[in-house]
């Protein structure tokens, strides 16, 4: 019997930003992609709760996650940790000129309107850069949907994050604009 995800309360997320890498091992990945080009490599992956998001340059790594309060993070190199509610934006500067800007936001819905744009998201999962359909907890249940859209700029990259959360009908969004210095 194949038992489907459940998340965790979207009250216990966090946003953490990192100057480094982090071991794969430390989460439950269901979706990865990359893409390489001259000066950089950006990975993509989504997570049992959210996603994790990695920039490789040169000089520079640059890793963005969201995750459960209690998932276990490096604390060194650990430039941003904040929980995820309401809505907000934070912006930083990386050595080497690397800028990196998030807006994020956490909507509660009734219901009926959190039905409405499950069934919106679960057509955008399709056509996302990465997308995931969980499973759903019993067949009665809406399913948890997780998509990232990349789209790439001759100096940038612009990264929309969309997680569904149907036990507590509620939608975490994320937009992640990273400027890249020198990048053809």
């Amino acid at each position: 019997m194949n038992v489907g995800i459940v998340r965790p309360d979207v009250s216990e997320l966090n946003l953490a930003i990192l100057g480094r890498s982090v071991h794969p091992e430390l989460f439950a990945i269901y979706e990865r992609t990359s893409v390489v080009r001259d000066g950089f490599q950006m990975h993509l992956a989504i997570c049992e709760a959210g996603h994790l998001l990695e920039l490789r340059t040169p000089h520079q790594t640059l890793c963005e996650i969201v995750a459960p309060k209690g998932q276990s993070l490096p604390h060194r190199d650990r430039l941003f940790d904040k929980k995820l509610r309401g809505s907000r934006d934070e912006s930083l500067w990386l050595p080497g000129g690397i800028g990196y800007q998030v807006s994020f936001q956490v909507e509660r819905l009734d219901p009926e309107i959190y039905l409405q744009l499950h069934e919106e998201f679960s057509i955008d999962c399709r056509k996302a850069t990465l997308g995931r359909m969980f499973d759903p907890p019993n067949r009665l249940a809406p399913a948890a949907v997780s998509y990232l859209q990349l789209d790439l700029f001759p100096r940038s990259l612009l990264i929309h994050a969309f997680h569904t959360f149907p036990e507590n009908c509620a939608v975490v969004k994320t937009q992640t604009l990273i400027e890249l210095p020198g990048t053809k």
